[in-house]
């Protein structure tokens, strides 16, 4: 005769993995579609950067704070005119608005991070020095001494040649 046992009480079964690489594959899928890159915001200025033979990449653009200067867009002349401008991000600012942007710049980066930002000045050749210098003293006010001057590769123009 045969013995009767008892069902052992184990608990429950584990739970399958097998579509987890499935469920995984379509979050990626999900957020590379749905995900928008920003490109840099709105452009409210006409900036033709002036030429440089000897430039250097910026590796690490997360950690540069971008300055825009020229002229408005077509769009923007008849409430601002035709005067240089300053933009910061998207808006337009004025050169007292620079050092509490790069300030709030600053602070939202990590405490290893602050010593190794810079701040980048992509203006127009065209320019005049006045309002990079006013600019250049708001930064020196916050002790932002770390400047790039944003320029094209190509040959120096003749402009600027001795």
């Amino acid at each position: 005769m045969g013995k009767f046992s008892k069902k052992k009480e184990g608990g429950t079964p584990a739970i399958s993995t097998a579509s987890l690489p499935d469920i995984v594959f379509m979050l990626l899928f999900f957020f590379m579609v749905a995900t928008v890159m920003r490109e840099g915001g709105e452009k409210k200025l006409v900036v033709k950067m002036p030429t440089a033979d000897q430039v250097k990449k910026i590796e690490k653009k997360g950690l540069v704070a971008f300055i825009n200067v020229g002229q408005p867009i077509d769009k923007y002349k008849a409430k601002y005119g035709n005067e240089p401008r300053i933009q910061i991000e998207d808006a337009f600012a004025s050169a007292t608005d620079v050092g509490p942007y790069v300030l709030k710049f600053k602070a939202s980066k990590r405490d290893e991070e602050k010593g190794l930002i810079l701040t980048s000045i992509k203006a127009d050749g065209d320019v005049g020095m006045g309002i990079i210098s006013d600019i250049k003293e708001e930064l020196r006010k916050v002790n932002a001494l770390k400047v790039n001057y944003s320029t094209k590769r190509g040959a120096v123009s003749k402009n600027f040649e001795k």
